[in-house]
């Protein structure tokens, strides 16, 4: 039987006097590359604030690899070690190099030595195809797509079993997004990684996506593939993936 690794369950979430979700239900395996789509304001970047646990919704339950996110801090703190999160600008800390921004959650471990800590933190660069040269730069000095990769590296950095991002090809011009997907392509194949991403961009979600969830009135109306995807009578699910049904009518495949 495959393995759970995040589990929503009945999740709402109120802001002010405002429902974001009503009754979400998500669930994603070992294995899996899920994305979630979605309109703007429909919640996507909330949910997954609250499922890496930066944010609490109203009720339900958020499980991580079979335990309750928010009943123990302790837990939650041992959880976090278990994925990995890249923000949709990166979030890198503008004071700390490259170099020091990778080691820091490394470090945070108080386990590790320098020299291992070196070690691990020129591997991922490695990984992300960034050179031993881009650790000494600051995120100032870095274009966008060099922003990606080193937070990318920083969210691999305790080799997650789960790994969640945040629009991972926004602001990139069409020939980053392509080599970004690439490469998380290639690490996903490599390290047999699971992953949640959040995106509305509909070809990073063809090229990436295994499983489809789509988040709209305040709740999920759709999950499954891109084939089932397109057949599905929603006005929302119809319009986002329009495009892609023209294309696959047309004889190209989705």
């Amino acid at each position: 039987m495959t393995e759970v690794l995040l589990e929503v369950r009945d999740l709402s979430t109120r802001i002010g006097g405002h429902w974001v979700h009503q009754g979400v239900d998500l669930t994603l395996s070992r294995g899996e590359v899920l994305a979630l789509v979605g309109g703007s304001g429909s919640g996507k970047t909330t949910l997954l604030r609250e499922i890496i646990g930066l944010q609490r919704p109203t009720q339900g339950e958020i499980r991580l690899f079979g335990e309750t996110l928010f009943d123990d801090p302790r837990r939650q703190r041992r959880l976090r070690r278990r994925f990995g999160v890249l923000f949709q600008h990166g979030a890198l800390f503008s004071a700390f190099s490259v170099y020091d921004n990778v080691a820091f959650p490394l470090r945070e471990l108080k386990c590790l030595d320098e020299m291992t800590i070196r070690r691990l933190v020129m591997l991922k660069l490695e990984m992300v195809e960034l050179l031993p040269r881009h650790a000494r730069l600051m995120p100032a000095e870095l274009s966008g797509g060099m922003i990606k990769r080193a937070a990318l590296a920083r969210a691999l950095a305790l080799e997650p079993e789960l790994l969640l991002l945040d629009e991972p090809t926004a602001g990139l011009d069409p020939d980053r997004a392509e080599r970004f997907i690439a490469l998380i392509r290639t690490l996903d194949a490599e390290l047999k990684l699971s992953v949640l991403f959040v995106s509305h961009d509909l070809a990073t979600v063809a090229e990436l996506a295994s499983r489809v969830a789509v988040l709209a009135d305040h709740r999920i109306v759709a999950t499954g593939s891109l084939e089932a995807l397109m057949q599905v009578e929603h006005p929302f699910v119809s319009r986002f993936f329009a495009p892609l049904k023209a294309h696959w009518r047309r004889g190209k495949g989705p």
